[in-house]
């Protein structure tokens, strides 16, 4: 591949990237700051079927696309970036990573087990209520976590591109 070639394509990914990123980081803050609480603010019982069917919802082309989409173009664009070697190579790893771990797999090994849990519930039951009461914590603090690695992904790719 010739250098303009790369050039351009390092150029496309690093938009895509900061563009991916930024929308599931605003999607993911948007949970963090204005659903989960709407959701805490409600009986256990529908906070619980509310999420639920969230859950059910978001499985869906275009969330699906942005999520792992990115996660696709960032490992892309840190392959490009290695074979490249250039000043953005830091920027783009680092908001790879970032993208890549704290967005995708914390999603997997933290939100998505208790998105798992909550569905096996019995909502009518006692321990349904201690579940969805420590969901809200739990699955909320994980949210920070991918909100804030998810936007300093973009800030990264971003950078990447001057």
């Amino acid at each position: 591949m010739d250098d303009a070639m790369t050039d351009s394509l390092h150029l496309t990914l690093a938009l895509a990237g900061a563009v991916g990123s930024g929308v599931v980081g605003g999607f993911f803050f948007a949970f963090s700051v204005c659903v989960m609480p709407a959701l805490g603010d409600l009986s256990p019982q529908q906070g619980m079927a509310a999420m639920r069917r969230i859950n059910v919802v978001v499985i869906n082309p275009w969330f699906m696309t942005a999520f792992l989409g990115t996660a696709l173009v960032s490992v892309a664009l840190a392959i490009v970036s290695l074979l490249r070697g250039s000043n953005a190579t830091t920027f783009v790893l680092l908001a790879a990573v970032l993208y890549v771990v704290g967005s995708f797999f914390v999603t997997m090994a933290f939100n998505v087990p208790r998105n798992n849990a909550l569905e096996r519930a019995n909502p009518a039951t006692a321990e349904a209520e201690r579940l969805w009461a420590d969901y809200l914590v739990s699955w909320t603090r994980w949210n920070h976590v991918r909100t804030a690695a998810s936007i300093a992904a973009a800030v990264l790719f971003m950078l990447a591109l001057r």
